[in-house]
């Protein structure tokens, strides 16, 4: 293609979806279900993608899309020169002088249907010159990579991200803690491997979708399906040189996200091309096959473990390196490379301990946050290492997990004191409802059974003053409606911050309602739907504010019946005297307040509770050692366990059992607890035995569900056992913390474990396919 005019095709991978009108219609979210709501002047959107994986581009010809009838608009990355990123600023909204992967946005069209937009990206003649590509982390790490970022030391980043210029390595976190060197020579046993963990998609039910419009005074109004209303108001009003005052994000109920709706990925394109058509709503939806390549990936993993113990067990030294698929753009996957790196050490403490954790940008699809953060993929590797090395010294697996897990006091990777958890509670707990030790027979002569365990822990990844706030209004008939910007995605966040305002406030759970949808310009603030944060800090902020709008109004009765506040409650939604055993509902005082004795006036008005959280107590790591006394807020812990069985002529897996034992702190509603832990059990089963993103120079083989295999009700064993375990946080609402991502951590390595009880193989790295697992049979002579 150098030097002459490619004409690319708009769907690079492959014609699976090739037309408009044959690609899925799966809309998603209610408020995009009929394109009526934003009026006959909707505009439709389709983006002109790079087939290449690095390119310079050359020329950019949008004069024959332009003419097209029907076509409104034609957006390149002429017409937008900021950066966009979370924690690193290194990525235009469409590309202007290379192409960084397979799928990066080169132009959009703005048209007046689909099918002419798509008609337009074929009319938009590209001139690109290739350029060698990196698509291996560990060598994009390299001096001998060619460099992705030139520009990368000038890019604007978080104080707590260190990229080096000069390099694709656009985040390096160190630990340095203890003598990592002099302990190897007290050791009994050692073990070393080396893991590579596969991209995989977050395959959410409804794709990624936004509708944009300006209007002539230049405000932004986004409709999207979205986990971070307020960060993407943020991040696309510094990209377009606006005030945050001027766009407006509008968040419905999200169709599942994973994780991959957190952030900007594509919302930023729809209000783009907005900009040029001002006063159209302009709609911009993926297709399937798009999602699997253009919306965020989890990062793909190259880990390699050296761990070793003395000959009771203990362990004594561990010395890690991480390299971390960040592919084009890294302004996520940074902080997913931080995350891993002060948990690096797994659930344990460890004397010595030296890590690297690079995040490097390769010519893949863009890293993402996904459920877990980084704890799965770096827990693969880590607890199949803590298994050999339990059985290299004759000690049983949970036994010497349970000699070196953390607990209350421990000092941390980072030098921080662990808070009080119940993780060896989860490991007893899950090891007992396994039948740990016990062999079970096999259900047919060519089958072999395994049992499986592995523990986990995972610490909120964000910025160290992440915030959250609340509202809590008081309406006439004493019901209660309460306002967050936390966003509900399946999770159950709106049924917690009911539960927790009526709990605070003193009424019934069914006089609150939540306010939907998530709406920038009247929700009050939150960072974003990510990290398990929401029931801990949102939760906070949803308490503080229940119990502003309970002293509110204790005072107001106080005053009038001439009592102290201290002697009064709210119970049921009417307010008792404990001293005169008067009641007085909240229907109308809440809003008209109470007379004063003997007609002498009144006294209160319309009851507004607000309430806000933000921790204030994490601390800066050192660059160089990454030690610091309190690198995060806390940390979930739990523990895992399977049993299987393995069809020795197939070798497929199959799992009969799955226990799952978190400490959650307080579980605000056991229900949704449990299935939040069986959820992300599925998931984990589903990664671990089937998921990847095949990648080949750059170029996603399988972006369909035809080819792209996750677990479906048949693979899901019919007993998952969720247990709850309780040890309270300090910090957390009536001792709660998060549990939403952590059931998906533990999964793979606990399903690795049982592969080895079963047939005596380590399978290394996932996915457990029945081919990978049979071949790994007949090189080990098990089978011919």
């Amino acid at each position: 293609m150098n030097g002459k005019t490619a004409k690319t095709n708009p769907h690079p991978v492959g014609d699976s979806v090739q037309r408009v009108d044959a690609r899925e219609k799966v809309i998603g979210s209610a408020l995009f279900a009929d394109d009526l709501q934003f009026g006959a002047g909707l505009l439709h959107a389709r983006i002109k993608r790079s087939s290449l994986p690095h390119a310079l581009i050359k020329r950019i010809d949008t004069s024959k899309a332009l003419a097209l009838p029907g076509v409104k608009a034609v957006v390149t990355g002429a017409d937008y020169p900021g950066l966009i990123g979370l924690y690193l600023q290194d990525r235009h909204i469409f590309c202007r002088e290379r192409v960084r992967y397979v799928g990066d946005p080169v132009a959009g069209v703005a048209a007046t249907s689909e099918q002419i937009a798509e008609q337009a990206l074929d009319l938009i003649e590209v001139e690109y010159e290739p350029l060698p590509g990196v698509f291996d982390p560990e060598y994009g790490a390299s001096q001998a990579a060619p460099r992705l970022h030139p520009d990368l030391g000038k890019y604007e980043v978080a104080n707590f991200i260190f990229p080096e210029a000069n390099s694709n390595i656009s985040n390096h976190f160190k630990i340095r803690k203890g003598d990592v060197d002099s302990a190897w020579g007290k050791c009994a046993a050692i073990v070393e491997h080396s893991y590579r963990i596969p991209h995989i998609q977050h395959v959410p039910i409804e794709p990624h979708i936004a509708t944009a419009r300006v209007e002539a005074d230049g405000k932004v109004k986004l409709w999207g399906s979205s986990q971070s209303p307020f960060a993407q108001r943020n991040l696309i009003a510094k990209a377009l040189g606006i005030s945050q005052s001027d766009v407006q994000v509008i968040a419905p109920y999200v169709g599942g996200g994973f994780g991959s709706k957190a952030g900007v990925s594509m919302e930023a394109l729809a209000v783009a091309i907005a900009m040029k058509v001002k006063g159209h709503p302009v709609k911009l939806r993926l297709t399937r096959e798009e999602e699997f390549y253009t919306a965020f990936v989890r990062q793909g993993l190259v880990a390699h473990f050296k761990m070793g113990c003395d000959s009771e067990g203990h362990l004594l030294a561990m010395e890690n390196r991480f390299y971390w698929d960040g592919g084009a753009y890294t302004e996520y996957g940074v902080n997913i490379t931080r995350a891993s790196g002060y948990s690096s050490s797994g659930p344990y403490e460890v004397p010595n301990v030296k890590t690297d954790s690079y995040c490097v940008y390769t010519n893949h699809p863009v890293g993402g946050p996904m459920r877990g953060f980084g704890m799965p993929e770096m827990h693969s590797g880590l607890e199949q290492c803590i298994d050999e090395l339990a059985r290299a010294i004759a000690v049983d697996p949970v036994a010497f997990r349970k000699r070196n897990c953390v607990r209350e006091g421990s000092i941390l990777v980072t030098g921080m004191v662990m808070h009080p958890t119940g993780l060896s509670e989860c490991l007893d707990k899950a090891a007992e409802a396994i039948n740990w030790g016990r062999k079970d027979p096999p259900s047919a002569p060519n089958k072999r059974r395994g049992k499986g365990i592995a523990l986990m822990w995972k610490a909120p990844a964000m910025p160290p003053n992440a915030g959250s706030s609340a509202r809590v209004a008081l309406n006439e008939d004493g019901t209660v409606t309460v306002s967050v910007g936390g966003q509900e995605i399946g999770q159950g966040s709106f049924t917690i911050a009911a539960q927790m305002a009526a709990a605070s406030l003193g009424v019934p759970i069914d006089w609150v309602r939540v306010n939907t949808p998530v709406n920038t310009d009247y929700s009050p603030y939150e960072w974003q739907t990510v990290a398990s944060r929401l029931t801990w800090s949102m939760g906070n902020a949803v308490s503080a504010a229940g119990r502003d709008a309970r002293k509110q109004i204790l005072e107001m009765v106080a005053k009038a019946w001439n009592e102290n506040s201290d002697d009064l409650d709210i119970i049921d939604g009417k307010v008792i005297s404990y001293k005169t055993e008067e009641a007085i509902s909240l229907k109308n005082i809440a809003i008209y307040g109470v007379p004063l004795p003997n007609d002498q006036g009144w006294v209160g008005g319309p009851v507004l509770g607000r309430g806000n959280f933000m921790p204030t107590y994490v601390t800066g790591l050192d660059p160089e050692t990454g030690q610091g006394p309190r690198a995060v807020v806390h940390y979930t812990t739990g523990a895992q366990a399977v049993e299987i069985e393995i069809d020795m002529d197939t070798g497929k897996i199959e799992v009969l059992r799955g226990v799952a034992a978190f400490d959650v702190g307080k579980a605000i509603n056991p229900d949704m607890v449990k299935a939040q832990m069986e959820g992300g059990f599925v998931q984990g089963l589903s990664t671990a035995l089937f998921e990847g993103l095949q990648l080949k120079d750059g170029i996603p083989l399988n972006a369909s569900f035809v080819d792209y295999r996750i677990a479906t009700s048949t693979d899901v064993p019919r007993d998952i056992q969720a247990i709850i375990v309780e040890v309270p946080q300090d910090d957390g609402p009536w001792g709660a913390r998060g549990i939403g991502e952590h059931a998906m951590v533990p999964t793979i390595p606990a399903i690795a474990n049982a592969i080895y009880d079963a047939i005596g193989i380590r399978p290394g790295s996932p996915p457990y396919t029945a081919e990978k697992i049979y071949l790994a049979m007949q090189e080990a002579g098990l089978v011919s």
